[in-house]
């Protein structure tokens, strides 16, 4: 674990060092940036039956898996109780999918199905027609076909057995066909953009960048994430033309001083803005090994004719503590990335002790940066 970490630094101090002086961050179209009020995707969800499995599905005690089969047989004429099926090769499925905006009836969508009962493999099934709503209740696609899963699940008469993956989750490409057309209307007075991060700064790049390509003061600034663009009488018929040529104007985006950490992996990021002032850091570490082993105790067992007492397995620690020198380090101002790393690079500091470093950083008041754990 330590030599790991060890690499995962001296690859994010040379990943800095490579970057030195760092360049302001290179425009991104629009599109990339921001959304157009209106126009979203939008959840389906259906509940079904997966039949076809081959003893790998749902138990017979399973009541919602056989009242759903009864009422599929019954709707295809076969009059069947719940309680009389005992079949093992059908599952009931939970099916997702997204609707696209301005999607129209007849367009194909791809479908996800999830098993939520017990069934053990979703491999080789074919889902059943299955109608799909949104939030409002309304059934905008039926998904039906076989399904395609990215892994398997094979057991043995005596319970052992081998998976890969997700064998209880597969996918139907173009398994949705669509009844409904997407809900959603053009804009007719102004276009409202909305930025995917909100930020002053970048709302205001964005509405000036929007004024400049088009000529005219048509778009301003509503808040940190919205900006609005008002449709003149030059694009009134041309909306559509007038979004296309919106989502091609170039915006650098303001990207804020931040410092990401994920502990579980050891993995560290420090944002191109993140600068640290003059400060006195001491790291030292208390490193405590424990080691455990069991030895054999055999009460007077050098005495002739035998002794008293039973031979026993008993447990025996070692511990053993570790301090590190813990010397006091005058770090200079550090105006880029790649003075950050060269400052904490000097103190020898491993990623997992990067974070306690930063936050205790932010506490002086040393750190300009926002610190953010996954």
């Amino acid at each position: 674990m330590g030599n790991r970490l060890h690499s995962l630094l001296a690859a994010f101090a040379l990943t800095a060092a490579t970057l030195g002086h760092v360049e302001p961050a290179s425009a991104s179209r629009l599109k990339e940036l921001a959304d157009v009020e209106g126009f979203r995707e939008n959840p389906l969800v259906g509940y079904g039956i997966v039949v076809g499995l081959q003893g790998t599905g749902d138990n017979s005690s399973d009541i919602a898996t056989r009242q759903s089969l009864s009422r599929l047989m019954n709707h295809l004429g076969v009059q069947v109780e719940a309680d009389q099926i005992k079949a093992k090769n059908v599952a009931a499925v939970i099916v997702t999918g997204t609707l696209p905006a301005f999607s129209k009836p007849g367009a194909k969508i791809d479908v996800t199905v999830s098993s939520m009962g017990s069934a053990k493999s979703l491999q080789g099934g074919t889902l059943i027609a299955t109608p799909m709503k949104a939030s409002n209740a309304k059934t905008y696609a039926v998904a039906q076909g076989s399904l395609s899963l990215g892994g398997f699940a094979v057991s043995g008469k005596s319970g052992s057995g081998t998976t890969k993956n997700h064998p209880t989750v597969g996918k139907i490409p173009s398994g949705g066909v669509l009844e409904l057309a997407a809900p959603g209307t053009m804009p007719k007075e102004k276009v409202v953009l909305l930025l995917r991060e909100a930020d002053f700064t970048t709302a205001t790049r964005t509405a000036k960048a929007i004024n400049a390509r088009m000529g005219l003061q048509l778009a301003k600034v509503r808040d940190a994430g919205t900006v609005e663009v008002k449709i003149s009488p030059t694009w009134t018929k041309r909306v559509s033309a007038l979004v296309a040529t919106l989502e091609s104007v170039e915006v650098t985006p303001d990207a804020p001083a931040r410092i990401v950490i994920n502990e579980r992996t050891g993995t560290v990021v420090v944002g191109s803005h993140v600068t640290i002032s003059e400060v006195a850091i001491a790291h030292g570490g208390i490193t405590v090994r424990v080691n455990e082993k069991k030895v054999v105790s055999q009460p007077d067992a050098g005495v002739i004719g035998g002794g008293s007492g039973d031979t026993k397995v008993v447990p025996e620690t070692e511990v053993e503590v570790e301090e590190g020198e813990g010397e006091l380090h005058l770090i200079e101002g550090a105006a880029n990335v790649g003075d950050v790393a060269a400052a904490l690079n000097s103190l020898g500091v491993k990623p997992r002790d990067l974070a306690a470093i930063f936050q205790a950083l932010q506490a002086a008041g040393a750190l300009r940066a926002e610190i953010k754990f996954l």
